[in-house]
């Protein structure tokens, strides 16, 4: 029984086939509809899926648990008015939150230092160079590929020690070996102790915070840096803050206490900002369901258009085939037989547009990467979501052509020239 009901669907599908093939221009502006609607979904799905990944490191670098503080910067007159009641983001900020935030389990900091010349024995670089706390490293998710990272005996002693990114590591050491090495930072020369992984290529920034630049950027201790580079006089003894919280506490109501404090410590300057990473997530994907959304509601016309257009062409073939069907009533085909065939049809035409649509949705997804820059990433569960929704559409809008083909009287339909 299994095998009859097998045997009858191949044919039907490759009787399916054969009449695409006999009608190719028809087909073709059929199918039309149906792959230009799935193939721009899928690939702004695709883009869109690339996008939203790409975020989702970006937000997790900063650690979904943390809270950041940034200096906000200010020159001239501006600075001067703001340090008459504020010192700016330091260290002392943090010994306070520290004191009398139970929620705060660990911090790290980190200050930028302006490079004058950057160079070893083989090479020179172009890298940035941070001074960062030893925590800094767990706090940002670097992971070490040779070597050590810096302790906290590092801050302790102002040691003259550099932890690499890679990229950095590459162009002061191009025949390799960095560790053990030394490097000139500006008047000061440090010893390579550590390199970091390569980890994500690219950078970019989130509300202000720096991400996913790490690979070409230099880490010394913060005590050092502070205690033997050169800053601009009024400058924020730190650039940054980043605060992990305990377990169980909200992030957003843990940045209310810190503003808190800090603006009753800068005299209610507001030369801070604070970052909440779970806010950002949160704020992220209530935009990513607006994009679905839309996305669903341009499929759904696309696939509308390209329904109506099945239908079109099924009605277009009951009476071409009018004859044809009463033939087949005579020689024994049941209504149930009829409705199959012409279902298959139209399931087959648009599985057909789906697929095509699928190919041209990938093409046009890696196009649009290359010529943008984007990344994509592939969603296998929205290709084969498309798929099923294509093959339904085949069969809601091919079922009044079936009912309506195997509705034909035998006689009329055999009389029909």
């Amino acid at each position: 029984m299994m095998q009859d009901t097998f045997r009858q669907y191949r044919a039907g599908v490759v009787q399916a086939l054969g009449e695409m093939l006999h009608h190719k221009l028809r087909t073709a502006l059929t199918l039309l509809g149906m792959i230009f609607g799935v193939g721009a979904v899928i690939a702004m799905l695709s883009v869109g899926e690339g996008a939203e990944r790409e975020a989702l490191k970006m937000i997790e670098s900063m650690g979904i648990k943390n809270l950041v503080v940034n200096a906000r910067p200010s020159e001239g007159e501006a600075l001067k008015t703001v340090r008459e009641h504020s010192i700016g983001l330091s260290l002392r900020d943090i010994e306070s939150a520290m004191e009398t935030l139970p929620f705060i389990e660990a911090y790290s900091a980190g200050k930028q230092v302006k490079v004058f010349g950057l160079f070893s024995v083989q090479g020179r670089s172009d890298a940035l160079v941070q001074g960062v706390t030893p925590s800094y490293f767990d706090l940002s998710a670097l992971k070490l590929a040779e070597g050590r990272l810096l302790s906290a005996e590092d801050e302790q002693h102002f040691r003259q020690l550099a932890v690499l990114g890679p990229e950095a590591a590459r162009s002061l050491f191009p025949q390799g070996d960095a560790v053990g090495q030394r490097i000139k930072i500006n008047h000061q020369w440090f010893s390579v102790v550590g390199v970091l992984d390569e980890g994500e290529k690219g950078k970019s920034a989130i509300a202000g915070v720096k991400v996913g630049g790490e690979r070409n950027q230099v880490f010394i201790p913060l005590a050092t840096a502070l205690k033997k580079m050169q800053f601009k006089p009024l400058e924020d003894e730190l650039d940054t803050i980043k605060f992990a919280l305990k377990e169980g506490i909200a992030p957003s109501l843990a940045a209310q206490s810190v503003d808190h404090l800090l603006s009753r410590r800068h005299g209610n300057e507001q030369d801070y900002d604070i970052v909440v990473p779970a806010d950002l997530l949160a704020q992220h994907q209530r935009t990513q369901q607006i994009f679905n959304i839309v996305m669903a509601c341009v499929a759904g016309i696309s696939l509308l258009v390209g329904g109506i257009g099945i239908m079109n062409i099924m009605l277009a073939t009951i009476l071409e085939r009018t004859s044809e069907i009463g033939l087949l009533r005579a020689l024994g085909a049941t209504q149930k037989d009829i409705a199959r065939q012409f279902l298959i049809e139209s399931m087959v035409i648009s599985a057909t547009g789906g697929l095509i649509g699928i190919g041209v949705g990938l093409l046009l997804a890696l196009v649009i990467s290359a010529a943008a820059g984007w990344p994509v990433a592939w969603s296998v569960f929205a290709i084969l979501l498309s798929l099923l929704v294509c093959m339904a559409v085949g069969i809601g809008f091919g079922l009044y052509p079936a009912k309506k083909a195997a509705r034909l009287d035998p006689i009329v339909a055999l009389q029909r020239d």
